[in-house]
């Protein structure tokens, strides 16, 4: 890297490097630091809000800036009473970190929030006073002797002291007052902090250790910021709110009773049918629809088989194939036959 600089001889401000290579601010807050630093005299009354405005620093970047600026120490606020009791708020800017002792010995010597003028004096009214004139004529609905004014106001009723905290309470408390150490927009008051403590103290009866709970309550915040904290604080206590363990342990012991397997149901069983086919009467059990039990569709397979094997043959079984299919039962009656025929057929051929 090559570095070549002119040291200027007029309208130049001196940087300290701590200033310059500060970690905490960012290069905003650098630059109205040294902007402010090197302005005349006759414009330090502005605001350093009117400053950042003319800089091109504005909203959120302003806020951001000045916010660094008053955590290190660089800029102190202060309101006090102005003339004729009209808040003023003063604003302190220091090129060096200034602790709040020292802001305020900077203040003191300056006479910040000294009434420079006492009060002014004032002549009384016009005329002489004179005595008290008193009426002689009695309301319609007042009587003489009656005390008729109005019972004294009652006093505002006091607010309940704090209950008791246990000890997971105490600890939730704890908790959540020190979320303003991670993020200034976090800041709880003490009410505040009991309202949800409650909720806080349910995570830690959970499992959760305190320094899981901080790390959920101050991580991820809204890049437009927190408007209010204890919203913010009671949306996530309740929206990330971890299983209950107990419930779990419940849940699993119920499935563990359940039954895990369930009762076979009772097999199907056809209904009766008459069988179609030929043969004396007689029923079966039909699963596929059929009108025909399964010796009878086999009886007439056989003879339908024989009849076409005949056909081949030349041999005429019509007869035999009646009276196997009449059977209905035992088709071998008619194999030895038709064997035969086929041995016949054969033989006679052989001779011619």
């Amino acid at each position: 890297m090559l570095w070549h600089a002119i040291a200027p001889v007029r309208r130049y401000t001196k940087a300290s490097h701590d200033v310059v290579r500060h970690p905490r601010l960012c290069s905003d807050a650098k630059i109205l630091l040294l902007y402010v630093q090197g302005l005349p005299d006759e414009q330090t009354h502005v605001a350093l809000s009117e400053h950042g405005r003319k800089l091109g620093i504005k909203g959120r970047a302003f806020q951001r800036a000045k916010e660094q600026l008053v955590l290190n120490g660089f800029v102190h606020e202060r309101r006090v009473s102005g003339e004729r009791g009209l808040w003023v708020t003063h604003q302190l800017f220091s090129n060096v970190p200034l602790s709040e002792g020292d802001a305020l010995a900077v203040w003191r010597d300056a006479g910040v929030g000294v009434r420079s003028s006492a009060p002014s004096a004032r002549f009384p009214a016009v005329g002489q006073p004179g005595g008290r004139t008193a009426g002689h004529q009695l309301p319609v609905d007042e009587e003489l002797g009656e005390n008729a004014s109005r019972p004294p106001t009652e006093p505002p009723p006091e607010t309940d002291a704090l209950v008791e905290l246990s000890s997971q309470e105490r600890e939730a408390e704890r908790v959540l007052l020190s979320l303003r150490h991670s993020h200034r927009q976090l800041h709880l008051g003490v009410a505040e902090a009991r309202e949800l403590v409650g909720a806080a103290a349910e995570w830690l009866r959970r499992g959760v250790s305190a320094g899981e709970l901080r790390g959920v309550l101050s991580s991820g915040l809204p890049s437009d910021g927190v408007r209010c904290a204890v919203k913010f604080l009671r949306h996530r206590l309740v929206q990330k709110m971890p299983e209950d363990p107990g419930e779990r342990r419940k849940a699993v012991s119920a499935r563990e009773e359940a039954p895990s397997v369930l009762p076979a149901p009772p097999p199907y069983v056809a209904p009766l049918v008459t069988c179609q086919g030929p043969g004396a009467e007689h029923v079966f059990r039909s699963y596929d629809g059929s009108t025909e039990c399964p010796q009878c569709q086999q009886a007439a397979a056989w003879a339908r088989w024989a009849e076409w094997r005949a056909a081949q043959l030349g041999v005429d079984l019509a007869e035999d194939a009646a009276a196997a299919v009449e059977a209905g039962r035992d088709p071998d009656g008619w194999r030895p036959r038709l064997a035969a025929a086929a041995a016949a057929g054969v033989a006679g051929g052989d001779e011619q």
